[in-house]
Protein backbone atom coordinates (compact mmCIF):
# COMPACT_ATOMS: atom_id res chain seq x y z
CA UNK A 1 0.00 0.00 0.00
CA UNK A 2 1.42 3.39 -1.02
CA UNK A 3 2.23 5.85 1.82
CA UNK A 4 -0.29 8.60 2.43
CA UNK A 5 0.70 11.97 1.04
CA UNK A 6 -0.26 15.61 1.31
CA UNK A 7 -3.55 16.42 3.04
CA UNK A 8 -4.27 12.70 3.43
CA UNK A 9 -1.65 12.66 6.19
CA UNK A 10 -3.88 15.00 8.20
CA UNK A 11 -7.32 13.90 7.02
CA UNK A 12 -8.68 10.37 6.94
CA UNK A 13 -10.86 10.52 3.84
CA UNK A 14 -12.51 7.17 4.54
CA UNK A 15 -13.45 8.27 8.05
CA UNK A 16 -14.91 11.52 6.72
CA UNK A 17 -16.86 9.57 4.11
CA UNK A 18 -18.22 7.22 6.76
CA UNK A 19 -19.03 9.78 9.48
CA UNK A 20 -19.58 12.93 7.41
CA UNK A 21 -22.99 13.65 8.93
CA UNK A 22 -21.43 13.88 12.39
CA UNK A 23 -18.93 16.44 11.09
CA UNK A 24 -21.87 18.57 9.91
CA UNK A 25 -23.54 18.16 13.31
CA UNK A 26 -20.34 19.29 15.03
CA UNK A 27 -20.12 22.43 12.91
CA UNK A 28 -23.75 23.33 13.58
CA UNK A 29 -23.55 22.66 17.33
CA UNK A 30 -20.36 24.71 17.65
CA UNK A 31 -22.23 27.56 15.98
CA UNK A 32 -25.05 27.23 18.53
CA UNK A 33 -22.57 27.37 21.40
CA UNK A 34 -21.29 30.74 20.21
CA UNK A 35 -24.76 32.16 20.77
CA UNK A 36 -25.71 30.13 23.84
CA UNK A 37 -26.59 33.13 26.10
CA UNK A 38 -28.90 34.52 23.40
CA UNK A 39 -30.47 31.12 22.71
CA UNK A 40 -31.06 30.56 26.42
CA UNK A 41 -32.60 34.02 26.84
CA UNK A 42 -35.01 33.45 23.96
CA UNK A 43 -35.82 29.91 25.14
CA UNK A 44 -36.83 31.28 28.56
CA UNK A 45 -38.39 34.63 27.67
CA UNK A 46 -40.69 33.45 24.86
CA UNK A 47 -42.58 30.75 26.79
CA UNK A 48 -42.61 32.77 30.01
CA UNK A 49 -44.24 35.82 28.43
CA UNK A 50 -46.56 33.75 26.26
CA UNK A 51 -47.78 31.57 29.11
CA UNK A 52 -48.21 34.62 31.32
CA UNK A 53 -50.42 36.30 28.72
CA UNK A 54 -52.35 33.39 27.20
CA UNK A 55 -51.99 30.40 29.45
CA UNK A 56 -52.60 32.27 32.71
CA UNK A 57 -54.38 35.47 31.64
CA UNK A 58 -56.85 34.09 29.09
CA UNK A 59 -56.78 30.70 30.76
CA UNK A 60 -58.07 32.13 34.03
CA UNK A 61 -61.10 33.58 32.25
CA UNK A 62 -61.81 30.30 30.46
CA UNK A 63 -61.40 28.25 33.63
CA UNK A 64 -63.70 30.59 35.56
CA UNK A 65 -66.50 30.77 33.00
CA UNK A 66 -66.23 27.38 31.27
CA UNK A 67 -64.49 25.16 33.75
CA UNK A 68 -61.59 24.62 31.36
CA UNK A 69 -61.45 22.80 28.04
CA UNK A 70 -61.69 19.06 27.33
CA UNK A 71 -62.19 18.32 31.01
CA UNK A 72 -58.93 19.95 32.18
CA UNK A 73 -57.82 23.48 32.95
CA UNK A 74 -56.97 25.56 29.91
CA UNK A 75 -53.19 25.61 30.41
CA UNK A 76 -53.09 21.81 30.60
CA UNK A 77 -55.10 21.66 27.35
CA UNK A 78 -52.84 24.25 25.72
CA UNK A 79 -49.44 22.90 26.83
CA UNK A 80 -48.96 20.05 24.29
CA UNK A 81 -49.88 22.39 21.42
CA UNK A 82 -47.49 25.10 22.61
CA UNK A 83 -44.61 22.65 22.95
CA UNK A 84 -45.30 21.23 19.48
CA UNK A 85 -45.49 24.75 18.03
CA UNK A 86 -42.15 25.66 19.62
CA UNK A 87 -40.61 22.49 18.20
CA UNK A 88 -41.88 23.22 14.69
CA UNK A 89 -40.72 26.86 14.84
CA UNK A 90 -37.24 25.93 16.04
CA UNK A 91 -36.97 23.09 13.52
CA UNK A 92 -37.92 25.50 10.75
CA UNK A 93 -35.34 28.09 11.84
CA UNK A 94 -32.54 25.54 12.14
CA UNK A 95 -33.20 23.85 8.79
CA UNK A 96 -34.37 26.67 6.52
CA UNK A 97 -31.71 29.26 7.36
CA UNK A 98 -28.73 26.84 7.18
CA UNK A 99 -30.05 25.50 3.88
CA UNK A 100 -30.36 28.93 2.30
CA UNK A 101 -26.97 29.85 3.72
CA UNK A 102 -25.41 26.66 2.41
CA UNK A 103 -26.77 26.98 -1.12
CA UNK A 104 -27.17 30.70 -1.73
CA UNK A 105 -25.76 33.09 0.87
CA UNK A 106 -22.38 31.55 1.77
CA UNK A 107 -22.49 28.43 -0.44
CA UNK A 108 -20.68 26.40 2.23
CA UNK A 109 -22.56 23.22 1.26
CA UNK A 110 -20.61 23.18 -1.99
CA UNK A 111 -17.37 23.34 -0.02
CA UNK A 112 -18.54 20.47 2.19
CA UNK A 113 -19.50 18.45 -0.87
CA UNK A 114 -16.03 19.00 -2.34
CA UNK A 115 -14.84 16.69 0.45
CA UNK A 116 -16.08 13.09 0.80
CA UNK A 117 -19.21 14.42 2.58
CA UNK A 118 -22.29 13.66 0.46
CA UNK A 119 -25.49 15.65 0.06
CA UNK A 120 -27.40 13.07 2.10
CA UNK A 121 -24.92 13.40 4.94
CA UNK A 122 -25.32 17.18 4.91
CA UNK A 123 -29.10 16.77 5.18
CA UNK A 124 -28.79 14.28 8.02
CA UNK A 125 -26.24 16.42 9.87
CA UNK A 126 -28.27 19.62 9.61
CA UNK A 127 -31.43 17.83 10.76
CA UNK A 128 -29.76 16.11 13.73
CA UNK A 129 -28.22 19.41 14.83
CA UNK A 130 -31.58 21.13 14.43
CA UNK A 131 -33.21 18.50 16.62
CA UNK A 132 -30.63 19.14 19.34
CA UNK A 133 -31.76 22.79 19.32
CA UNK A 134 -35.40 21.66 19.34
CA UNK A 135 -34.79 19.35 22.30
CA UNK A 136 -33.11 22.17 24.23
CA UNK A 137 -35.86 24.71 23.53
CA UNK A 138 -38.76 22.32 24.15
CA UNK A 139 -37.24 21.07 27.41
CA UNK A 140 -36.88 24.63 28.69
CA UNK A 141 -40.45 25.30 27.55
CA UNK A 142 -41.63 22.18 29.38
CA UNK A 143 -39.93 23.26 32.61
CA UNK A 144 -41.65 26.64 32.44
CA UNK A 145 -45.02 25.00 31.70
CA UNK A 146 -44.48 22.81 34.77
CA UNK A 147 -43.66 25.85 36.93
CA UNK A 148 -46.87 27.49 35.71
CA UNK A 149 -48.82 24.38 36.73
CA UNK A 150 -49.57 23.21 33.19
CA UNK A 151 -48.67 19.59 33.82
CA UNK A 152 -51.25 18.02 36.12
CA UNK A 153 -49.58 14.60 36.09
CA UNK A 154 -46.13 13.10 35.59
CA UNK A 155 -47.24 12.09 32.08
CA UNK A 156 -47.10 15.74 31.03
CA UNK A 157 -43.45 15.32 30.12
CA UNK A 158 -44.47 12.92 27.34
CA UNK A 159 -45.52 15.97 25.35
CA UNK A 160 -41.81 16.65 24.83
CA UNK A 161 -41.58 13.40 22.87
CA UNK A 162 -44.55 14.26 20.66
CA UNK A 163 -43.08 17.74 20.13
CA UNK A 164 -39.81 16.22 18.95
CA UNK A 165 -41.81 14.13 16.47
CA UNK A 166 -43.46 17.31 15.18
CA UNK A 167 -40.12 19.07 14.79
CA UNK A 168 -38.46 16.14 13.02
CA UNK A 169 -41.26 15.60 10.51
CA UNK A 170 -41.70 19.28 9.69
CA UNK A 171 -37.97 20.02 9.64
CA UNK A 172 -37.21 17.11 7.30
CA UNK A 173 -39.88 18.29 4.87
CA UNK A 174 -39.27 22.05 4.97
CA UNK A 175 -35.52 21.57 4.42
CA UNK A 176 -36.26 20.03 1.03
CA UNK A 177 -38.54 22.93 0.16
CA UNK A 178 -35.81 25.40 1.15
CA UNK A 179 -33.31 23.55 -1.05
CA UNK A 180 -35.77 23.70 -3.96
CA UNK A 181 -36.59 27.42 -3.52
CA UNK A 182 -34.78 29.89 -5.79
CA UNK A 183 -36.10 33.23 -4.48
CA UNK A 184 -35.56 33.46 -0.73
CA UNK A 185 -37.57 36.71 -0.35
CA UNK A 186 -40.83 35.26 -1.68
CA UNK A 187 -40.05 31.98 0.08
CA UNK A 188 -40.04 33.62 3.51
CA UNK A 189 -43.21 35.58 2.74
CA UNK A 190 -45.09 32.45 1.66
CA UNK A 191 -43.71 30.38 4.53
CA UNK A 192 -44.67 32.93 7.18
CA UNK A 193 -48.06 34.03 5.88
CA UNK A 194 -49.45 30.95 4.19
CA UNK A 195 -47.83 28.08 6.10
CA UNK A 196 -46.80 28.95 9.66
CA UNK A 197 -49.68 31.28 10.50
CA UNK A 198 -52.48 28.95 9.31
CA UNK A 199 -50.80 25.99 11.04
CA UNK A 200 -50.70 27.89 14.31
CA UNK A 201 -54.25 29.25 14.13
CA UNK A 202 -56.16 26.35 12.58
CA UNK A 203 -54.57 23.20 14.07
CA UNK A 204 -56.57 22.96 17.27
CA UNK A 205 -53.96 24.90 19.21
CA UNK A 206 -56.25 27.15 21.24
CA UNK A 207 -59.45 25.10 20.94
CA UNK A 208 -60.50 21.69 19.72
CA UNK A 209 -60.49 21.30 15.96
CA UNK A 210 -64.03 19.91 16.04
CA UNK A 211 -65.34 23.35 17.07
CA UNK A 212 -64.14 24.94 13.81
CA UNK A 213 -66.23 25.23 10.62
CA UNK A 214 -65.90 22.13 8.47
CA UNK A 215 -64.41 24.12 5.59
CA UNK A 216 -61.38 25.05 7.77
CA UNK A 217 -60.75 21.71 9.46
CA UNK A 218 -58.78 20.38 6.49
CA UNK A 219 -55.92 22.71 7.49
CA UNK A 220 -55.64 20.84 10.77
CA UNK A 221 -55.96 17.45 9.11
CA UNK A 222 -52.93 18.26 6.92
CA UNK A 223 -50.96 19.84 9.74
CA UNK A 224 -48.27 17.93 11.66
CA UNK A 225 -49.05 20.31 14.52
CA UNK A 226 -52.60 18.96 14.93
CA UNK A 227 -51.57 15.31 14.74
CA UNK A 228 -48.81 15.71 17.33
CA UNK A 229 -50.98 17.90 19.55
CA UNK A 230 -53.69 15.25 19.58
CA UNK A 231 -51.12 12.61 20.51
CA UNK A 232 -49.67 14.90 23.16
CA UNK A 233 -53.06 15.54 24.74
CA UNK A 234 -53.87 11.83 24.71
CA UNK A 235 -50.58 10.90 26.36
CA UNK A 236 -50.47 13.71 28.90
CA UNK A 237 -54.00 13.93 30.31
CA UNK A 238 -56.06 11.27 28.56
CA UNK A 239 -57.73 13.25 25.77
CA UNK A 240 -60.13 10.87 24.04
CA UNK A 241 -59.10 9.56 20.63
CA UNK A 242 -60.05 6.28 19.01
CA UNK A 243 -57.54 3.51 18.37
CA UNK A 244 -57.88 4.18 14.65
CA UNK A 245 -57.06 7.87 15.06
CA UNK A 246 -54.09 7.01 17.28
CA UNK A 247 -52.69 4.92 14.42
CA UNK A 248 -53.55 7.65 11.89
CA UNK A 249 -51.71 10.31 13.91
CA UNK A 250 -48.57 8.20 14.29
CA UNK A 251 -48.74 7.07 10.66
CA UNK A 252 -49.10 10.64 9.39
CA UNK A 253 -46.07 11.89 11.32
CA UNK A 254 -43.99 8.88 10.27
CA UNK A 255 -45.04 9.27 6.62
CA UNK A 256 -44.29 12.99 6.62
CA UNK A 257 -40.84 12.40 8.07
CA UNK A 258 -40.07 9.59 5.60
CA UNK A 259 -41.23 11.61 2.62
CA UNK A 260 -39.51 14.75 3.91
CA UNK A 261 -36.09 13.21 4.47
CA UNK A 262 -36.22 11.42 1.10
CA UNK A 263 -37.31 14.62 -0.65
CA UNK A 264 -34.52 16.61 1.06
CA UNK A 265 -31.91 14.03 0.09
CA UNK A 266 -32.93 14.28 -3.55
CA UNK A 267 -33.07 18.07 -3.59
CA UNK A 268 -29.63 18.41 -1.98
CA UNK A 269 -28.05 15.88 -4.32
CA UNK A 270 -29.68 17.55 -7.33
CA UNK A 271 -28.56 21.04 -6.39
CA UNK A 272 -25.02 20.02 -5.43
CA UNK A 273 -24.46 18.28 -8.78
CA UNK A 274 -25.76 21.10 -10.98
Amino acid sequence: MAPRKGSLVLVDAERVKRWGALAVVEVRVMTYLKYLPALLSVAIANPFLYLLAVGVGVGKLINTHSGGVDGVKYLTFLAPALLATAAIQNAMDETVFPTLEGFKWHKNFFAMNATPISGKQIVNGVLVAAMSRVLFSVTVYGIIVYLFGGFTSARGWLSILTSLAAGASFGAFIMGIAAWAKNDDSFFMILGRFVMMPLFLFSGTFYQLSTMPIYLRWIGWLSPLWHTTELGRFLTYGHHITALMFVVHIGYIAAMFTFGITFSHRQFERRLTK
